[in-house]
This record gives C-alpha cells, structure tokens and sequence, in this order.
C-alpha cells in the first residue's frame, strides 16, 4: 500500500487511497458474503416499493410493506377452487 500511494501514477494512487479508506469494511463484506450484486438487488426492491406506496402518510405505513418484500416470505393469497 506504501508503494502504491507513493506512485506517480495518480491511478494508483487513487485505488490506493480508496482501498486504504475503506480498509474495515473490505474483511466485514467477505466475512458476510454480500456482493454487490445482491445489494443492489435490494435497494432496487425497497425504491420500487417506496413508488408503489407513494401517497402513505407516515413512514411506518411504508416501512411494514418494505420489510414484507424484503423479508422473503412467499406470500400466495388463495386461489379459488373449481
């Protein structure tokens, strides 16, 4: 990391300093095995809620169908039978 940051190569010097920044959380993302990938899965899910419930009055009225989507209950309402 010394070298790098030392580089003239402003590049390098620049992941250098981002890696050094996000040090801490570079071990705790491996060590919960979230990518990227499946985070912003859940932010695209929680922002397309908070569209379909535009009009809610309180913030609790949106948080209870953010944390039902979220959750990853299978929630089938019944069919009827013929």
């Amino acid at each position: 990391m010394f070298r790098a940051s030392h580089s003239r190569i402003p590049e390098i010097v620049e992941i250098s300093k981002k890696i050094r920044r996000r040090r801490p959380d570079i071990p705790r993302t491996i060590e919960l095995g979230y990518s990227n990938a499946r985070l912003e899965a859940s932010d695209n899910r929680i922002k397309a809620t908070i569209r379909m419930a535009d009009g809610f009055h309180h913030v609790t009225n949106l948080i209870a169908p953010i944390t039902l989507r979220c959750s990853g209950l299978d929630i089938r309402l019944p069919q009827p039978t013929i």
